[in-house]
């Protein structure tokens, strides 16, 4: 029965003296039950135990020295029940300076610390909490913006499928409006060669009447005919770079000045309809022309312009849906996160004011700077995601801003964290037109964070 007290009491003995040394771990005090030698942890030398904590250093690896400054590369263990434990260098040990918070570093110095780690502890408490309940309420809103994302992702898709549809249907519709403006165009080429003719086979194919023709002739509207208004619109037939001379304008006036309606009826008018000797001036187009003045040209041109017209519009119609579908399709092509949970980010621009700059932030777009004074640089087009494999959409990248100053172009860096809202939170050049921002928004919130929390062994 003695032994076995005896056995006992040389147990506690030696357990309560290890828990005496000081700077050691709890999972390093099994090394240090005081035994009448010490094993260096690294296994290079073997001490009495009592130079354990003499404030000489016997191992290498400073192990011997743990609660003291002996040693250049030892560590002392700061306890701080009630908050983080952590280590520090030995040689802060009793240098004056309070440097664990529960006071233990300072044991044999003349400052007099005081121990803090509760409220300590408290505080960070309070923040951890805090980012709990971020945490929670953004993951909670992730997962809301995970459905739009879907719901969004289907919607674009279907807005696809429909405007392809209608560039099939314009497609059709261009091909038909095409072989109607070929059409009109013949029908109105076939006119012109129908006046080109002549006079006489005009008049016949047109059925033009004597009064249109009169009219057309009769320059100044005085209801008569004259020399010099025979001359500007009568040619010979074999001779249409000839002007008429006057005696030739006054034989086709029938030797008079002057030629009424009537008149003209029953004289020149018939030898512009036989169209052997005399024809009207081709002058297609021109004001108050036959052309412009005959009635089938007027409708051909009238439907020659009206079929370029509605060509036109479908024309315009086309591109427009195939540059919208071009557009869709390479939004559709960005990669929006597993769940598509980044697809409510385009689209949108997110500004912050650092002191004269304003900067924009357009996700999938481009990042911009603006000055005070109205000028816009741009810091970088939508490059991709750069974040590490196991948080890939941690992280992206613009690139090929405008040329920086004796340098290459500028280009920025955006790290996106967890939080509530979706905000642009902080902007800095850390080097010469190299930008970094961070951006926050509930999408960035990942689970595996409050799985992790912060270690603390309180």
């Amino acid at each position: 029965m003695r032994v076995y007290i005896i056995v006992a009491a040389v147990f506690w003995c030696g357990y309560v003296d290890s828990r005496k040394v000081r700077g050691i771990s709890s999972s390093y005090k099994r090394f240090y039950r005081e035994r009448k030698s010490f094993l260096c942890i690294d296994g290079s030398r073997m001490i009495p135990f009592e130079q354990v904590n003499d404030d000489y250093c016997d191992c290498e690896d400073g192990s011997d020295e743990p609660g003291t400054s002996a040693c250049p590369h030892g560590r002392f263990y700061c306890t701080n029940l009630g908050f983080r434990p952590h280590y520090i260098p030995s040689s802060r040990v009793n240098d004056g300076i309070c440097d664990c918070c529960d006071a233990s570093d300072e044991y044999n110095s003349h400052t007099r610390c005081q121990n803090t780690c509760w409220n300590l502890g408290q505080r960070e408490r309070a923040y951890v909490e805090g980012q709990m309940r971020t945490l929670d309420e953004g993951l909670r809103l992730k997962q809301q913006l995970i459905e739009e994302g879907v719901l969004l992702w289907r919607e674009k898709q279907a807005q696809l499928r429909e405007l392809q549809q209608v560039a099939e249907d314009l497609q059709v519709k261009l091909e038909e409006h095409r072989r109607k403006k070929h059409e009109a165009d013949r029908l109105k080429e076939q006119t012109l060669k129908a006046l080109e003719a002549g006079n006489g086979g005009l008049i016949r194919h047109q059925n033009s009447s004597v009064t249109s023709i009169f009219h057309l002739l009769d320059t100044n509207k005085d209801g008569s005919l004259t020399v010099d208004e025979i001359k500007a619109k009568v040619v010979l037939v074999h001779d249409e770079q000839r002007v008429l001379s006057e005696g030739e304008a006054l034989a086709l006036l029938d030797r008079g000045h002057r030629m009424d309606l009537s008149k003209f009826q029953s004289t020149l008018w018939d030898v512009l309809t036989r169209g052997d000797t005399v024809k009207i001036k081709d002058t297609q187009g021109a004001p108050g022309s036959l052309s412009s003045e005959d009635p089938h040209l007027k409708a051909a041109d009238r439907a020659a312009e009206w079929e370029a017209t509605n060509l036109k519009k479908v024309e315009e119609a086309y591109e427009t849906v195939n540059m919208e579908i071009s557009d869709l399709q390479k939004k559709l092509a960005i990669d929006y996160g597993t769940d598509w949970e980044f697809l409510f980010l385009n689209g949108q621009c997110y500004k912050l004011k650092v002191y004269e700059y304003t900067y924009t932030l357009c996700p999938f777009n481009q990042v911009t700077q603006k000055s005070t004074a109205g000028v816009e640089v741009s810091l970088g087009m939508w490059g991709m995601w750069t974040g590490k494999p196991k948080n890939h959409y941690s992280q992206m990248v613009y690139e090929n801003g405008e040329p920086c100053w004796q340098g290459g172009s500028r280009s920025t860096t955006v790290t996106l964290t967890c939080g509530t809202e979706t905000a642009l939170r902080s902007v800095k050049e850390p080097s010469k037109c190299q930008y970094i921002m961070d951006f926050q928004t509930p999408v960035a919130c990942q689970p595996v964070l409050k799985q992790q929390g912060i270690h603390s062994e309180l």
